[in-house]
């Protein structure tokens, strides 16, 4: 006979906080590719692939976002980029199963992070007005109101 004590979730808990823990575990580990394929590539690939789009596109060389892009890439810009995306990703990731342990600290962790973003979401909507954009807004506005109100149910619980 096992006496390991089952799982218990916060009988409170909202029942979609393990749809948001998988959704954040698939963006922590789209993070972790991205952190290794900044490192596998490395600075030359990645100013190549610039230098070709810059080409294709028949854009100004000297000014622009890529060319600016182009001249900020070195080793040490790739590897602090790889140090930020893994941060990124564990962060992710950590929040990821403490929802889905039903941790009232993740639900704080992806309210305050996700209603970060809106008033980067109203911005985009403002100047890129589409389908993707809504969806966006959509996603994250339900998220926060998932979140605020597992927080709320286990105050007032």
């Amino acid at each position: 006979m096992s006496h390991d004590r089952p799982y218990n979730p916060d009988p409170h808990a909202h029942p979609g906080l393990h749809v948001l823990a998988v959704f954040e575990l698939l963006k922590g580990l789209l993070a972790v590719v991205a952190a290794a394929s900044l490192e596998v590539f490395g600075p030359d690939s990645i100013r190549r692939v610039i230098h070709q789009l810059i080409a294709r596109f028949n854009l100004d060389p000297n000014h622009g976002a890529l060319p600016t892009l182009l001249h900020a890439v070195n080793p040490g810009a790739v590897h602090l980029a790889v140090v930020v995306v893994m941060l990124y990703a564990a962060l992710r990731i950590a929040e990821a199963w403490g929802l889905w342990r039903a941790k009232a600290w993740a639900s704080w962790l992806g309210c305050i992070g996700t209603a970060a973003y809106l008033p980067l979401d109203g911005f985009a909507l403002y100047h890129h007005r589409g389908w993707h954009t809504w969806a966006v807004v959509i996603v994250n506005v339900l998220v926060v109101a998932i979140l605020a109100r597992d927080l709320f149910r286990r105050r007032n619980g």
